[in-house]
């Protein structure tokens, strides 16, 4: 090895891990308490649902806003509420992306966003979590859970203002919702995967 990398290279590869290692996310435990806003950009619900036995088939909806009341110490007490506007639904296919929008299937024009509220958060782990809350789509509310998992928090380098993100996980039957359009066909259950990212309120 010492032939291939000379001493100061391999002491700068080692000062370089050493680093890296110290500038890592903190525990969850060590997470700022306080009240936090979605960041729109940089938070969006993945979905994918089975198309005609063939392909898992995916979309996103994207620009949410909402508020995290974050206790790490005593993460039950936290509560979170998020809302996410229906028509900016996005999909592979432009015309597939609008016939979503009408009212054979998400009907934008009569309930232009989706909801969740918390109502229990109960830890599974260091840095998971169960969230159970109502589920608001198609104007019909349904319980619906979320697990969740810490990814990192910290000052974002970009505009200086701490933020904590995570990632969930979730599932629900677009029947419960009204929305039935060709199921069997286009499966019944979606599969949901959340990247949110919350900004410390100043």
């Amino acid at each position: 090895m010492s032939t291939l990398f000379p001493r100061p290279f391999l002491t700068l590869v080692g000062l370089t891990f050493v680093l890296s290692t110290a500038q890592a996310a903190p525990a969850f435990s060590a997470v700022e308490q306080g009240n936090y806003a979605v960041d729109p950009n940089h938070t969006q619900m993945v979905f994918s649902v089975l198309h005609l036995g063939f392909t898992n088939y995916t979309g996103f909806f994207s620009n949410a806003s909402g508020t995290l009341a974050l206790d790490p110490a005593q993460p039950a007490e936290s509560r979170l509420s998020v809302s996410i506007p229906v028509g900016s639904i996005l999909t592979p296919s432009t015309k597939l992306t609008e016939e979503l929008k009408t009212s054979e299937w998400f009907d934008v024009a009569h309930y232009p966003k989706a909801e969740f509220v918390s109502s229990k958060i109960t830890q599974t782990g260091t840095d998971t979590a169960d969230i159970e809350g109502q589920f608001t789509l198609h104007g019909i509310t349904q319980p619906l859970t979320l697990h969740a998992r810490f990814i990192g928090a910290g000052q974002n380098p970009m505009n200086k203002t701490y933020t904590v993100g995570f990632q969930a996980t979730g599932e629900l039957k677009r029947s419960a919702y009204g929305i039935k359009t060709y199921v069997p066909m286009v499966a019944d259950k979606v599969e949901l995967s959340i990247a949110g990212a919350f900004e410390k309120a100043k």
